[in-house]
C-alpha cells in the first residue's frame, strides 16, 4: 500500500516527526516562502504547521491531494478554515498540549509578584543587597480569584488549593458542582474582584471580552490586590492598568500577553511593579513535545480515515445521508449561539426539544451542533461537532433532550432552554425556504433570518411611538436598519423587537435607547 506523503513546514518536536514517520513518509522543510509552500504542496497528502507558515485559500487550492492540515498548538488564525472546509479538508490542532504549561507559567507569575522575585535579582545583578525593599507577602490564606473556568483556569484552580489559596470562581458557563468539585466558590464578576487579593485571567478574547477589566473592573479591586493575565493581551486596558498601578491602587501586575505584541511602547515595561515575560505560557520543553505528538496522532488518524478528536472543522454532513435532520444543523448552531449570548447568570441545564420529523429520526448531530453555538463564544477551545457534548460534560452542564408533538405553523421546530441562576431562556429555530429562521424568543413568537452581522433585542411595553423613538436614535447615530421583527403578548401588553442592524451600536447608543420610556431591556448581539 502507498504511503502518505506529510510536509512539515515549521519546526516541530522529533517525538512528532517520530510518530508521523510510523505510518508516512515525511518531510521536514521549515522556512518555506509562499511561492515554495505552493509549488511543492500538490504532492502531499498532509501539511503541518505551527504559526509562521501561512495557509491561505491560495495554498489551499493548491494542495490538490491535501486532505488534513495539522496545527502544532491552539490557535488556528494562519490557517483558512472555512477555505479548507469548502474543499473537504480537514483542520486539526492541539489544544490540551500546552494547558498544563500555561497554568504553571500563571502560578510562577503569582509567585513572583508576591515576592517581588524579578525585581530582587535585578537588583542583586546590580551589586545591591536591599534586603528591605523587596518585602513580600504570602499567598497561603490569600483570595484567588480565577475569571474563566475552562481547562487552563482549572487546571490554576487545583494548583492554587496546595498553597492554601481561598479560590473565588467567575464563569457564567460552567455549573456550580463543577466549580465546588475544585473548591472554586462561584460569584459574579463584581464580586470576584472586589474580595480577591490575586486575579488571574483564563478566557478567550472576543468582542464581548475584549478589555473585560478596564476602568470600572480595576476601580473594584483592592488597593493591595494583584492582577494577572496569560491569557490574551486584549482582555486587559494596559493604559488603564499602567494608571490604576500610578495611583497606587493595585499592588501589582503580572502579564505574559499583550494587546500589541511584542510591545514596544507599553506604558507596563520597566514599571517597578510590574513583571512580564514574552508569552511564554506554552513555551515548554514538555509542552512543545505534547502539541507535536497531539498534531501527529491527528493528523494520521485522518489519512486512516478516522474522526479527528480535535478537528477543527465539522465533518460534511451531505443531505443524502440524513435527509430530514442535515437542513436543520445550521438552525441548531444559530439557536445555540443566540441563547448564550441572550441568557443571563449562571449556567445550570441546558434542554433540547425537537418536535416534528426530527423528533422520529437520529438527533445526536443537532445535538452536537446546538452544543457547537452555545459553548463556542465561551471558550478559547475549539469546539466542534466532534468535541461538544464532551466539552458540555467536562463543564459540569447537564443536558437534556424532549422529542415529541408537532408544531402546526412550522412542522417542524428546535428548541433550547437554558436554566441559570437568574431564570430561563428559550430560543427556538426552524428551516424554511432552505434558511434557518429564529422563531421565538422566550414567550413572544416571531421570524427573522438572522442575515446581518448584529441583532439588537428590546423589550418593551406595545406603545405609540415605540418603533419610531427606537428607529429616530438609530438614524440620528448612522446606524442602518436592515429589517425590524416584533411580537407580543397582547394589544397594548408585552412586547418584543428585533432589529437587525448593518452597523455595530456603541454603549452610548443603547444607553440612549435605555432610557426610552416603557424599555424595560436592551441586548445586542453580533453574530
Amino acid at each position: 500500500m502507498t504511503r502518505h506523503r506529510v510536509l512539515v513546514s515549521d519546526p516541530i518536536a522529533p517525538e512528532g516527526l517520530k510518530l508521523l514517520e510510523t505510518e508516512a513518509d515525511v518531510d521536514m522543510r521549515p522556512g518555506l516562502s509562499p511561492s515554495e509552500l505552493t509549488s511543492l504542496l500538490p504532492g502531499y497528502d498532509a501539511l503541518v504547521v505551527r504559526s509562521e507558515t501561512k495557509v491561505t485559500p491560495d495554498v489551499i487550492e493548491k494542495g490538490e491531494r491535501l486532505r488534513v492540515v495539522g496545527r502544532a498548538g491552539v490557535g488556528v488564525d494562519n490557517i483558512d478554515v472555512p477555505a479548507a472546509t469548502s474543499r473537504g479538508i480537514a483542520v486539526v490542532n492541539a489544544p490540551s498540549g500546552n494547558i498544563v504549561a500555561a497554568a504553571e507559567h500563571t502560578l510562577a507569575l503569582i509567585l513572583a509578584l508576591a515576592r517581588n522575585v524579578p525585581q530582587a535579582h535585578q537588583s542583586m545583578a546590580q551589586g545591591e543587597w536591599a534586603r528591605r525593599e523587596f518585602m513580600g507577602v504570602e499567598v497561603r490564606g490569600k483570595t484567588l480569584g480565577i475569571v474563566g473556568l475552562g481547562r487552563v483556569g482549572s487546571e490554576v484552580a487545583r494548583r492554587a488549593q496546595s498553597f492554601g489559596m481561598r479560590l473565588f470562581g467567575y464563569d457564567p458557563f460552567v455549573s456550580a458542582e463543577y466549580a465546588g468539585g475544585m473548591g472554586v466558590q462561584l460569584m459574579s464578576l463584581d464580586a470576584l474582584l472586589e474580595g480577591s487579593d490575586f486575579v488571574t485571567i483564563h478566557i478567550p478574547l472576543s468582542d464581548t471580552t475584549k478589555a473585560l477589566i478596564g476602568e470600572p473592573e480595576l476601580r473594584k479591586m483592592k488597593p493591595s490586590a494583584r492582577l494577572i493575565n496569560v491569557a490574551r493581551g486584549g482582555l486587559v486596558d494596559e493604559q488603564a492598568l499602567a494608571e490604576a498601578l500610578k495611583q497606587d491602587r493595585l499592588a501589582g501586575a503580572a502579564l505574559d500577553v499583550f494587546a500589541d505584541e511584542p510591545p514596544r511602547e507599553s506604558p507596563l515595561l520597566g514599571h517597578p511593579q510590574v513583571v512580564v515575560t514574552p508569552h511564554l505560557g506554552g513555551s515548554t520543553e514538555e509542552a512543545q513535545r505534547e502539541v507535536a505528538l497531539e498534531v501527529a496522532e491527528q493528523v494520521l488518524a485522518v489519512l486512516r480515515g478516522e474522526p479527528a478528536r480535535t478537528a477543527v472543522n465539522a465533518p460534511f454532513v451531505s443531505p443524502e445521508v440524513n435527509r430530514v435532520v442535515a437542513p436543520f444543523l445550521p438552525v441548531a448552531e444559530l439557536v445555540g449561539k443566540l441563547v448564550t449570548h441572550l441568557a443571563e447568570g449562571q449556567f445550570g441545564s441546558i434542554e433540547l426539544g425537537f418536535e416534528g420529523d426530527i423528533a422520529e429520526h437520529d438527533t445526536a448531530m443537532l445535538r452536537a451542533a446546538a452544543l457547537v453555538g452555545l459553548l463556542s463564544p465561551t471558550t478559547d477551545e475549539r469546539v466542534n461537532e466532534i468535541n461538544a457534548n464532551l466539552t458540555a460534560q467536562r463543564r459540569g452542564l447537564r443536558v437534556s433532550e424532549r422529542k415529541g408533538g408537532r408544531v402546526q405553523e412550522y412542522g417542524n421546530l428546535l428548541t433550547i432552554t437554558v436554566h441559570t441562576g437568574a431564570g430561563e431562556t428559550t430560543i427556538a429555530g426552524t428551516t424554511l425556504r432552505g434558511q434557518p429562521h429564529v422563531v421565538r424568543v422566550n414567550q413572544y413568537w416571531l421570524d427573522l433570518v438572522p442575515s446581518v452581522p448584529y441583532l439588537l433585542f428590546i423589550e418593551h411595553g406595545d406603545m405609540p411611538g415605540m418603533i419610531g423613538a427606537v428607529g429616530t436614535i438609530t438614524g440620528r447615530n448612522d446606524v442602518n436598519i436592515a429589517f425590524m421583527e416584533v411580537g407580543r403578548l397582547d394589544i397594548r401588553g408585552r412586547a418584543m423587537m428585533v432589529l437587525g442592524l448593518d452597523d455595530p451600536v456603541s454603549p452610548r447608543v443603547l444607553e440612549e435607547i435605555r432610557a426610552v420610556q416603557h424599555i424595560d431591556a436592551v441586548k445586542v448581539v453580533r453574530l
